[in-house]
Formats: C-alpha cells, sequence, structure tokens
C-alpha cells in the first residue's frame, strides 16, 4: 500500500441507512468481497451514531475462513458485500488494508460497543450461542460494565439456517426496542442469517460476533492479547479445539493465500463500491 496515502476518513451515517453504502467507508477487496476500511473506534462510534435509526442494517466481522468459504457461496459472498459494514475482522485483513486500518475484532467490538454505549442509554439484544451461553453472557456483561441495558438474550435451536425460526426473535425486538442485536451463530450462518432478517426488523444493527458469545461467556478461554495481535490467534485456537476447527484452519488458511496469490497476480482491482448484487 501507499504510504503516503491519506489516514481514513470519518464514518459517516447517511440517513437512508442503504446496505453497502449506508455508512460512508471506503473498502478494499479482498478475494472478492469488500472489506470496509476503518478502525474499532469508528466502528464503535458508527453503531453508537445509528441509534434510533431505521432498521436494515447488519455488521459482519471478516476473516479468512469467511472470506474462503464465500468463494463457493455467493449467498454469504453477497450477505458480506452488502453488509452495513464489513470489518477487518482478522489480523491478514488488516495487513492488506490501506495505511491507517486497524482490527475491528468481533470480541472487541462487542466490549468497546458496550462500554460506550453506556453514555447514551444503548440497549442490546443478545442471539445465539448454546444452551446457557446467551444467559451467562448477559450476566457477565451486566457486571462488567455498570449500567448496561441488556433487554433480552435468546439462544435459538441448533440446526441448520432453514430450521431458525426467526419468529421469537422478531417478537423480542418489537417488545424490547433494542439498539444492536449482537449475533452469535458462527460463519456463515450468522452472515446469512443478518441478510436475511435486518431488513425485516423495525430497528437496531444486527452485529455478528460468533466467537465472542463463547469467549466473554467464560465457556471458551480466548489466546492473550498479543497472540491476537500477530496473526497467530488461529493457532491458539486450533490448540484450544483441535477436534472442532483443525480442519477448518487446515484447510482455509492455504486457500486464502492461495486465492490471494491469483488476485495479486491477475492485478484484480478493488471493488469501487457500491457493490452489485
Amino acid at each position: 500500500m501507499d504510504a503516503n496515502a491519506p489516514l481514513l476518513p470519518p464514518v459517516v451515517n447517511r440517513p437512508d441507512g442503504g446496505a453497502a453504502g449506508g455508512a460512508s467507508v471506503p473498502r478494499f477487496d479482498v478475494i472478492g468481497v469488500g472489506i470496509s476500511a476503518l478502525t474499532l473506534n469508528q466502528a464503535r462510534d458508527a453503531v453508537l451514531a445509528a441509534r434510533g435509526q431505521p432498521g436494515g442494517r447488519y455488521i459482519c466481522c471478516g476473516t479468512a475462513y469467511g472470506l474462503v468459504q464465500a468463494r463457493a457461496d455467493k449467498a454469504l459472498r453477497d450477505a458480506f458485500n452488502h453488509a452495513w459494514l464489513t470489518t477487518p475482522d482478522g489480523m491478514p485483513l488488516v495487513w492488506l488494508g490501506p495505511r491507517g486500518v486497524s482490527r475491528v475484532y468481533g470480541p472487541d467490538l462487542m466490549l468497546a460497543v458496550c462500554d460506550a454505549g453506556r453514555r447514551v442509554g444503548l440497549r442490546h439484544l443478545l442471539y445465539g450461542g448454546q444452551t446457557g451461553v446467551a444467559g451467562e453472557l448477559r450476566r457477565r456483561l451486566v457486571a462488567r460494565f455498570a449500567g448496561l441495558e441488556i433487554v433480552d438474550a435468546l439462544t435459538p435451536p441448533f440446526g441448520a439456517l432453514d430450521e431458525i425460526d426467526p419468529a421469537p426473535l422478531h417478537a423480542a425486538v418489537a417488545r424490547t426496542r433494542p439498539d444492536v442485536i449482537w449475533v452469535g451463530l458462527g460463519t456463515p450462518k450468522q452472515e446469512r442469517f443478518m441478510a436475511e432478517q435486518a431488513p425485516k426488523l423495525p430497528g437496531g444493527v444486527m452485529i455478528g460476533v460468533g466467537a465472542a458469545f463463547d469467549f466473554h461467556s467464560g465457556r471458551v478461554r480466548q489466546a492473550p492479547r498479543w497472540i491476537r495481535g500477530s496473526g497467530f490467534e488461529w493457532l491458539f485456537r486450533f490448540c484450544m479445539e483441535p477436534r472442532r476447527l483443525g480442519w477448518r484452519y487446515l484447510r482455509t488458511n492455504p486457500l486464502f493465500l492461495a486465492y490471494l496469490l491469483r488476485q495479486k497476480l491477475t492485478r484484480h482491482r478493488p471493488f469501487p463500491g457500491p457493490f452489485p448484487q
């Protein structure tokens, strides 16, 4: 990247709230997915500024795993590219971005929004996780952030996307009017779920944070901060959950590098945005 390129502009929320263009943030192309060029603080501030705006907004946290899956899954690719923001969740995406980009890691974004949102009375709803996880996450977050308002915590039955009944979520949103809906269904399910359901909700920003539910509830140990910033968090998680994550990383990491090399060799041009259907 150009070392003399300007630092990132501020995020501007437009009243139309359109999917890909609701926040005026440039994107850079990583193997076919437009990644929002922004920082953690900018993402946090965008969420806070969206309070009281109409529904339809959702935020995806982009990882190498998700982007590789999107290569073969058009619905997932469209979900990423039509999201209000698709953040650089993984360090490789930060390294590929323009000057000024920082990691917008789902678990960190959750804590940042919960903390700062107390000043404006932000209302949160938790949706996802295994049985009991959302309730424990709610308890821990409320204990950590005095004054935090979590209006509900829902756990949908485990299963395929088409087996999830969104009616309880819609009823909870209508009843409690949350400003932020944290979704922890895992990639690619949560991205496709948000793309389908966000336009049907009257308000609130949906944010897919996956593993944040397990980390902040204490169910799964999170990597130390120095590992998270090194780009080797995947290796730590591999060691923690080899049976569940081993094949994912052993397959995904080489594919991501191969797709990235192909993009570089073919001089694939960055997405200009907005993103096509």
